[in-house]
């Protein structure tokens, strides 16, 4: 997998980049189903939020369900982890990252206006998530569905990402301030952080 030259413009110019197909219909579809399986078995919990040393939950900011996966090699999770590590090498070469290893969580906002208020993935001078790449798992989104992540890149206006299947993007986790807006219907997305080469 390679970056676009486009694409490595626009990560360095504005701190993000975005894909409208990652993996093709046939893998999307196959990823997408592992991906509902495993929110429809229970196995996801309610997201925390961490406020200095504790950790609370508050649907009020944060209303999505979360697991922590190591999809099999040669599932439909497990093709599209493949690509989110051959995404790692790009981004280290192509945009000198300097990245490492990656954390991969599924997530699901389950409607009924659950969303996740604006913040960071990371704060500069801490060595954790350097980028952050978000891939949708949802067939058939109108804008009534809302969920859209909504990206505040440096000195621009906001934009909007819908989390339309098979769309990827990736940003700067230190630079991007970013929000899921209120979701009116299920939202999965699969989200890999990826971590400095000298990361623990």
């Amino acid at each position: 997998m390679e970056l676009t030259d486009v694409e490595v413009t626009e990560l360095g110019a504005r701190g993000y980049f975005t894909r409208p197909v990652f993996l093709g219909d046939v893998a999307a579809l196959a990823a997408r189903a592992d991906a509902l399986a495993r929110a429809e078995s229970g196995v996801l919990h309610a997201a925390g939020i961490r406020r200095g040393a504790e950790r609370t939950l508050d649907s009020r900011v944060r209303g999505d369900l979360i697991g922590w996966i190591e999809p099999e090699p040669g599932t439909g999770l497990g093709v599209l982890r493949e690509h989110f590590s051959q995404l790692g090498h790009a981004l280290s070469s192509a945009a000198y990252l300097g990245l490492g290893r990656f954390d991969l969580q599924l997530a699901c906002y389950p409607g009924g206006g659950a969303r996740y208020a604006r913040h960071f993935d990371a704060f500069p001078g801490q060595s954790n998530r350097r980028a952050t790449a978000i891939w949708y798992a949802n067939p058939g989104w109108v804008p009534e569905h809302g969920g859209v992540l909504r990206l505040y890149p440096e000195d621009s206006a906001p934009v909007d990402v819908a989390p339309v299947l098979d769309t990827l993007v990736v940003f700067l986790s230190e630079r991007i301030e970013h929000e899921v807006l209120p979701a009116h219907a299920s939202r999965l997305a699969l989200t890999a952080w990826y971590y400095g080469r000298d990361a623990g």
